[in-house]
């Protein structure tokens, strides 16, 4: 089934390009299905890439979904323009009224900032808090997982030796859990951060549970036992080019970056990247999407009373 966006949303163009199904608002008005209703919160710097590969990945489960992208008003993107923000973004305050069935709250390049120093630390736990009771389930992603265990658990972050970076191998702790249904005995997982969470830590609170993780890497996923929230320490959003694009960044730079890990044929960033991912990231967000968000929304969402 397709994604419905808008119609102008530069994505479209380039997903139709590969026969992946997207619908305007136009035609999905026309059918008689409720749709999803998915709350984006994009904390990316590169907003379009983000938006890409998370379309992407949505495109592969038979559920029609409505996605709606997020911004924070107390941060100034620096890396995507004012005018595509400005059309295709709403504001907390713009959608805080309303429900939703699922919500993302991607990653950001702020992991090495203790989190109240983050700018948008206020704000931003102001919609987690609001997300406890105005979506079904969510998902947090990467530097977002960490903050969201910091916020709903008080679980730190500690920082590494060095970046951790690579496609890392994890092993599945728990099959019958319907997050990883369909997943291999070990999946394969990419990693992009200078921080972690530590197993002893996640497992002081019971109500989590640690379905899958890495000697090497650590943990990847996180959930708490009812699926009201994900925690993915990983970006399984991630495309084929994303490690070597932040390599070939970091070696412009003159940071002298470690190759990533299980990436390049040979270790030779000379060659092109293997995609070993693809398969588990759209398992994982295909059962998010069916067994923490489909069957368990209300099929109607309300809308809170605007107060006067």
């Amino acid at each position: 089934m397709p994604v419905k966006i808008q119609k102008d949303l530069p994505a479209r163009t380039i997903l139709e390009s590969e026969n992946i199904f997207v619908m305007d608002e136009e035609r999905a008005t026309s059918q008689d299905i409720r749709p999803l209703e998915i709350l984006i919160l994009n904390l990316m710097p590169v907003k379009e890439e983000t938006e890409l590969q998370l379309l992407r990945s949505f495109s592969n489960t038979p559920l029609q979904i409505n996605c709606t992208f997020m911004m924070l008003a107390s941060h100034v993107s620096k890396n995507t323009s004012a005018s595509h923000m400005e059309h295709f973004y709403r504001t907390f305050q713009e959608i805080h009224r309303k429900h939703y069935d699922g919500m993302i709250i991607t990653g950001a390049p702020v992991e090495m900032l203790e989190y109240e120093e983050v700018n948008y630390w206020q704000e931003l736990t102001e919609v987690m808090e609001w997300s406890k009771s105005h979506v079904t389930s969510t998902l947090h992603i990467c530097w977002g997982a960490q903050a969201g265990l910091y916020y709903h658990y008080g679980i730190p972050k500690y920082k590494r030796k060095e970046k951790l970076t690579g496609i890392y191998r994890h092993k599945v702790l728990h099959h019958k859990v319907p997050l990883m249904r369909n997943m291999d005995d070990y999946i394969m997982a990419p990693h992009s951060r200078y921080t972690e969470v530590r197993k002893e830590d996640v497992e002081k609170h019971p109500e989590l549970q640690i379905l899958a993780e890495s000697e090497e890497a650590g943990i990847l996923l996180i959930m708490r036992r009812d699926g009201s929230q994900i925690f993915v320490q990983g970006h399984p959003e991630y495309d084929r080019m994303t490690l070597n694009n932040e390599y070939q960044r970091d070696m412009s730079r003159g940071l002298n970056p470690r190759v990533p890990c299980n990436y390049y044929e040979n270790d030779d960033p000379l060659s092109k990247p293997v995609l070993s991912w693809r398969n588990m990231a759209n398992t994982l967000y295909s059962n998010w999407l069916n067994y923490y968000v489909y069957q368990v929304t209300p099929y109607v969402l309300s809308e809170d009373p605007e107060k006067s």
